[in-house]
């Protein structure tokens, strides 16, 4: 029997995908590239924001066109999209035969033997258990994967479903975490990119201490691992030894993830974000001058209720001063259920003008960036060919995957190698340079 796997939405749901293809692939089943044709189609939804749970209806609708054409056996959903509408996904969309919550990843193979059984299936684990330990089948690469360290949040941001879709914040066994990224490296795994909702609270439930620095010593202690990237760092969660290991630990790439939001302290308050415009300042300022060369990268909204243009003026002088290398900037999108969609907010075409206006100034320091890095060498991870302009693509480590900018190389490489490059051009933010040793 063949299935098919659609993943969407966050990287955090892409170890989830990678964990039931393994699953089903065990199990006996064959995986296919397209869901035509196939036995079996897995759709794992994103539901965070109306962008992304359209997205998931619209992939849901186009799945069941081909059902009712005889094009495809059976339609299984699972992920954030059917957790959070659980009671109503199968009403409004009957063509689906079987649905999983975020707490059910690991009953793929029995709800895809029941839909082949013409049974229904539904299942919705415990949100807030510990953390399921899968195997998967990484999909990402070649050179780098994924490693997901925790699971769910305890933030309640304001704006945020996260902690009632996936659950309160679990921290994954620190042995088990250093297994799976061994099992990597040993499969060619140079680069470990750490993620989870929040990775700086890592190991702290229970009134535990903070261990991501410990966990980064023990990634960095593994032969065949290169770099260690480390993705969504709440500001709030810094300490002395956290910066001193991301300093000193050559192997921790020097960029860092750290979602603001915004810096007006008004605004801050009424996301229920903790610590102030002033000590988000102060943290960056830290950070630049405890690390050299770094690079950030960082999450904004606009349109937040309260956001009036002073509050709007504030967050681009900030941004001016700051400059921050990477920015992804977002329109404030009312999610039922929480306290933010109830208070009152600029509409939603004012919204995405101001996030306009923020990649504008972003792409001029984007551009300045890419600028100052021409003439330097640099490693960069190759990831794939471009015949058409004869070179590979690649990063380096100021790039993240799928979020930021490349690097195009000229010379000898390979897929999955960190080479060398010297940068010897830089057009529109990226960076063009030619090998000069492996």
């Amino acid at each position: 029997m063949t299935f098919s796997l659609t993943s969407l939405g966050c990287a955090k749901n892409l170890v989830n995908s990678e964990q039931m293809h393994h699953l089903m692939r065990e199990a006996g089943f064959t995986p296919v590239a397209d869901a035509d044709g196939a036995d079996l189609a897995i759709i794992n939804t994103c539901g965070f924001i109306d962008a992304a749970k359209s997205e998931a209806i619209d992939c849901i609708l186009e799945h069941a066109r081909l059902k009712e054409e005889g094009r495809l056996g059976g339609i299984i959903v699972t992920g954030c999209l059917s957790e959070r509408y659980q009671d109503e996904i199968q009403k409004e969309l009957p063509e689906i035969d079987a649905v999983l919550g975020v707490g059910s990843f690991g009953e793929i193979v029995r709800a895809a033997e029941a839909v082949l059984a013409k049974k229904a299936y539904r299942a919705f684990g415990d949100i807030s258990a510990p953390v399921e330990e899968l195997e998967r089948d990484v999909s990402t690469g070649p050179g780098w994967a994924w490693l997901r360290i925790a699971e769910g949040c305890d933030n309640f941001c304001a704006f945020c479903a996260i902690p009632f879709i996936r659950g309160r914040y679990r921290s994954r066994d620190l042995d088990a975490i250093v297994r799976e990224a061994e099992e990597l490296a040993a499969n060619g795994v140079k680069e470990l990119i750490v993620i989870a909702q929040d990775i700086t609270r890592y190991g702290t439930e229970h009134g535990g201490k903070r261990r991501l620095a410990e966990l980064c010593r023990r990634l960095s202690a593994i032969e065949g691992v290169q770099w260690i990237r480390l993705h969504y760092l709440y500001p709030d969660q810094f300490d002395d030894e956290l910066i001193d290991e991301i300093a000193g630990n050559d192997k921790i790439v020097k960029y860092l993830d750290i979602p603001i939001q915004h810096i007006n302290n008004a605004i801050l308050k009424r996301m229920n974000r903790r610590g102030t415009g002033d000590e988000i300042r102060t943290l960056l300022n830290e950070l630049r001058s405890r690390i050299p060369d770094l690079v950030l990268r960082t999450s904004l909204i606009t349109g937040l209720p309260g956001e009036s243009e002073a509050e709007f003026e504030e967050l681009l002088n900030f941004l001016r001063e700051a400059r921050i290398e990477r920015v992804g900037v977002f329109p404030f999108s009312p999610e039922e259920g929480t306290p933010a969609a109830a208070m009152p907010h600029c509409d939603a075409d004012e919204a995405a003008r101001r996030a306009d206006l923020i990649l504008e100034l972003q792409g001029r320091i984007l551009d300045d960036f890419a600028d100052a890095q021409v003439g330097r060498e640099l490693d960069v991870l190759i990831e794939s060919r471009n015949e058409e302009e004869d070179a590979w693509i690649g990063r380096s480590w100021a790039d993240s995957p799928e979020v930021d900018s490349f690097v195009v190389v000229s010379g000898d490489a390979q897929p999955g190698e960190i080479v060398r490059v010297r940068m010897e051009r830089a057009e529109n933010g990226v960076l063009y340079g030619s090998v000069v040793r492996c």
